[in-house]
């Protein structure tokens, strides 16, 4: 229940249609109690109630206008008045009060039935409305989240909980929104009308809900668990889904198509099992309601024919009264099965619920803090002072210090795991360091505002990370209001539009480079993501091995294109190849985490020490 009063907060911005439903299921649970009462006038003329039950003579007498005598008597006040309206609309003939009856209770089940729709008609609006924002706001926190959170999850999961748990939300929890004043006043009102023609009779019927009760709340409550593990399953095999259609060059190049075939299955599998368990007790609910409502009949028969039978009760019940009493008690039935369903439900979607709030409330340690400053202007020097940083045990950088003046380029070099990339993931603030500051200007990176932060940066990745859109859409990631002028240029600058202008009959710019820019080659798509870098125009360069995953002749290019781009920048340039970067301003050269030489390239082969026997290494291969 919690957890339905969390997502509930989601309906506020849709509190007109919630009073509009409320309001319309209001009209419905009176009209469908009305409907039923109003059988009664209908029976006492079928039956002829005015009929003498010694002599079987009819009674004729004309009815009086009632007079209210209090809230006790009501009931005996409205049948007179009810009489008295129709003794005067027909003038006392059976026919034509037949007829009257007849259009009461179609007039009440029309308005009945009107009250419905609207009903429905607002909880269309509140209920996608709740739907699209909790799906939107979870979206929202996963470009919040740092990138720490995700390296430890399963991709599929995370997609599993933003479309499948929201799913599940919209068809098991939310439906009970519109149970949360129909059934109840469904059933309030209709207690109201049985009490009102025989109080005894409806304290009877009153000890077995409880009952009721208490076997169905049996029934949901192992739902929570077992719809858990259906969701995280379903996270499992959407996960191995997302690594094949990653990976589906290397899984055909290995010939492994079967074990990830059998992994599927296998989850799959276990998938089918949890979900029927799960639908075979959820099953169970509806007709164990049912059951137990046509018990509570049975009683009510049994119990209220007694009353009948016995003419010297106090409570002495007539056959129409009966009657009705009996349809009012059937028509708690469908409100109480849909209120078992409901909580049936409740406990379902709490466990989809449960895994949303996880990343809903997920901390995020790189929160901007809050007077963070939000203009920033680089002019001067970067600082890294005393860095210590580790992912989980081990510290990959250790007592790291650096200063890069304005306009500079400094290269990092280092074997795989000395630490490189880290650094590009600091600068960019996608990690917080452990211990020590990483200044610009003298200001903490902390400090500022991480977009204010970022603005300040352009990014070249090894992987050029390119989207299923157009070449333009793509750049303009760069700098949202750049012109196609803008784009051109940039690619010019990039060495990419002698490639970009003949595509696709002339589309240019126009043309859509697939998934992943899978239409591209690997030169092609890394001068695009330098071209993106060129629009944004920032100051300062991040170029995170951007030359590494291409052949020779790609890198020629593509390094002509870098060149270009660094020209007038800082730049920190992250290298596999030390052909890159040797006009480097600076050479860092770093082992397990630490600073073991620094300088510029001749400087450095002079000293005849780990980076020279890097450059042999890479001259040898």
């Amino acid at each position: 229940m919690n957890q339905f009063f969390k997502i509930l907060q989601y309906a506020k911005p849709y509190k007109r249609f919630a009073i509009g439903h409320i309001i319309s299921n209001v009209f419905f649970a009176l009209f469908g109690t009305l409907s039923f009462v109003a059988l009664m006038p209908m029976l006492d003329v079928i039956f002829e109630k005015n009929i003498d039950p010694c002599t079987k003579e009819v009674i004729q007498s004309t009815p009086q206008k009632p007079i209210y005598t209090g809230f006790m008597e009501i009931g005996k006040y409205g049948e007179e008045f009810l009489a008295y309206q129709m003794d005067a609309f027909t003038g006392g003939d059976k026919s034509k009060a037949l007829i009257f009856v007849i259009i009461l209770i179609v007039v009440t089940f029309l308005l009945k039935n009107i009250s419905g729709y609207l009903a429905n008609y607002f909880m269309v609006f509140l209920r996608n409305g709740v739907i699209r924002d909790i799906r939107n706001t979870v979206y929202k926190k996963t470009l919040e989240l740092p990138l720490a959170y995700f390296s430890e999850k399963r991709k599929g999961d995370i997609i599993a909980r933003v479309t499948g748990d929201v799913n599940d939300l919209q068809y098991s929890m939310l439906p009970v929104l519109e149970l949360i004043v129909r059934e109840p006043l469904t059933i309030l009102f209709t207690l109201i009308a049985m009490l009102i023609i025989s109080t005894k009779l409806t304290l009877f019927v009153f000890i077995f809900i409880p009952i009721m009760g208490f076997v169905i709340s049996k029934i949901g409550k192992s739902l929570k668990r077992k719809s858990d593990r259906v969701q995280k399953e379903q996270g499992l095999f959407l996960s191995t889904l997302e690594e094949t259609l990653s990976g589906l060059r290397i899984i055909k190049g290995f010939n492994v198509e079967k074990i990830f075939n059998e992994k599927f299955q296998f989850s799959t599998d276990r998938f089918y099992n949890f979900s029927n368990k799960l639908l075979i007790r959820q099953s169970l609910a509806s007709p164990t309601s049912e059951f137990l409502g046509i018990c509570m009949i049975s009683v009510i028969l049994w119990y209220g024919g007694n009353l009948i039978l016995n003419s010297d009760s106090d409570t002495l019940l007539d056959g129409s009264k009966f009657l009705v009493y009996i349809g009012l008690a059937y028509n708690i039935l469908t409100p109480a099965k849909a209120i078992s369903r409901g909580l049936v439900n409740i406990k379902k979607g709490g466990a989809a619920a449960e895994r949303i709030q996880e990343i809903l409330e997920a901390e995020n340690p790189l929160k901007d803090k809050e007077k963070a400053i939000t203009k920033v202007k680089f002019d001067s020097k970067i600082e890294f002072k005393n860095i210590w940083f580790k992912y989980k045990d081990e510290y990959v950088l250790k007592n790291f210090s650096l200063t890069i003046p304005k306009g500079k380029t400094v290269a990092l070099v280092g074997k795989s795991g000395s630490g490189k990339s880290t650094i590009a993931n600091l600068i960019t603030r996608f990690y917080d360091v452990n211990k020590g500051q990483i200044l610009i200007d003298g200001v903490n990176i902390t400090d500022l505002s991480t977009s204010s932060l970022r603005n300040q940066l352009g990014i070249v990745t090894q992987d050029a990370i390119l989207f299923n859109e157009s070449i333009k859409e793509n750049l303009i990631l760069g700098k949202e209001d750049a012109t196609d002028e803008d784009i051109i240029e940039a690619l010019k600058v990039a060495n990419a539009w002698e490639f970009v202008k003949n595509l696709e009959n002339g589309k240019g710019i126009n043309t859509n480079i697939g998934d992943a820019g899978n239409k591209l080659s690997g030169g092609q798509k890394q001068r695009l993501s330098i071209a993106r870098a060129i629009i944004k125009d920032p100051p300062i360069m991040v170029l995170d091995e951007a030359t590494s995953a291409l052949d020779t002749e790609s890198e020629r290019v593509v390094q002509v294109a870098l060149e270009n781009m660094m020209k007038n920048r800082t730049s920190i340039v992250i290298a596999h190849r030390l052909s890159t970067i040797q006009n480097a301003d600076e050479i860092v050269v770093l082992k397990k985490g630490e600073i073991v030489e620094q300088g510029k390239h001749n400087e450095l082969i002079e000293k005849n020490g780990t980076y020279k026997k890097l450059v042999e290494m890479q001259s040898l291969d």
